[in-house]
């Protein structure tokens, strides 16, 4: 699990501080768009509009930006019209893969992650070929010094944390889907640095990868991020830290 959301907070990172700000910024937006079309414009109202929101501020998206992608999804602002759809499949030596896409064109979005996969010996599956084998749950992860490792356990557990794990320079979160905003609150309470809070799609076995193969996997997960359609891709690979941290 702690391969997963290292390379989910590395993703974060890189994509905040690079020359791919902008593309990240666009898929802010089409989350909040989305989120705001599907549960209304009221972030009180709304658990996934107020998380698809606070991520963007971390991710420095302008308020006015943010704005206008709600009234795009309440209809009070102009827009194209969007869709959600979700793709599963399988990367190179059978790593299972659930890609999450926000589109206009589910045709050309369908037909670019088919050429990506393809490229890098991956394919499109079945619809429930591969969903059976993760688990829709909350995923935080906090800088390690910022916060009192004994006072984040209790402060995550009386919220209703499931498990909380020490790594190197971070503790891991994981709550049911229900309670994820209810952790955050708690721990946003305190002076602790959340370096990743997203809704995340856990794995429940993973794929031990070494050497070309986790090299030529991690380079299938740019491939399909660099997709503008492209929102989330979740996978089941178990990858050393090395290797993760030499492709940032």
């Amino acid at each position: 699990m702690s391969g997963h959301s290292k390379w989910s907070t590395i993703k974060h990172k890189k994509a905040a501080n690079d020359s791919r700000r902008g593309k990240l910024f666009s898929k802010c937006v089409k989350e909040i768009t989305a989120a705001a079309r599907l549960g209304g414009g009221d972030v009180d109202m709304n658990p996934r509009l107020r998380t698809a929101i606070a991520s963007a501020k971390s991710s420095n998206v302008p308020n006015d930006n943010i704005e206008k992608a709600i009234l795009r999804g309440t209809g009070e602002l102009e827009g194209a019209s969007i869709e959600e759809v979700v793709y599963e499949g399988y990367g190179p030596h059978g790593v299972a893969l659930i890609i999450e896409v926000i589109t206009d064109n589910k045709n050309r979005a369908v037909a670019d992650i088919r050429h990506v996969l393809g490229k890098y010996d991956g394919s499109i599956g079945e619809r429930g070929c591969v969903s059976w084998g993760f688990d829709k749950c909350g995923l935080i992860v906090v800088e390690a010094d910022s916060i009192d490792e004994d006072e984040l356990f209790m402060l995550a557990a009386d919220a209703g944390a499931d498990d909380i794990t020490p790594m190197e320079t971070a503790i891991e979160i994981l709550t049911p889907f229900e309670q994820f905003d209810k952790v955050v609150t708690a721990i946003q309470s305190t002076e602790a640095d959340i370096q990743l809070a997203e809704i995340s799609m856990i794995p429940q076995n993973t794929v031990k990868l070494e050497g070309k193969a986790a090299e030529k996997m991690l380079r299938l997960m740019e491939a399909l991020d660099e997709l503008d359609d492209v929102q989330k891709v979740y996978a089941n690979f178990d990858i050393p830290d090395d290797i993760l941290e030499a492709a940032a």
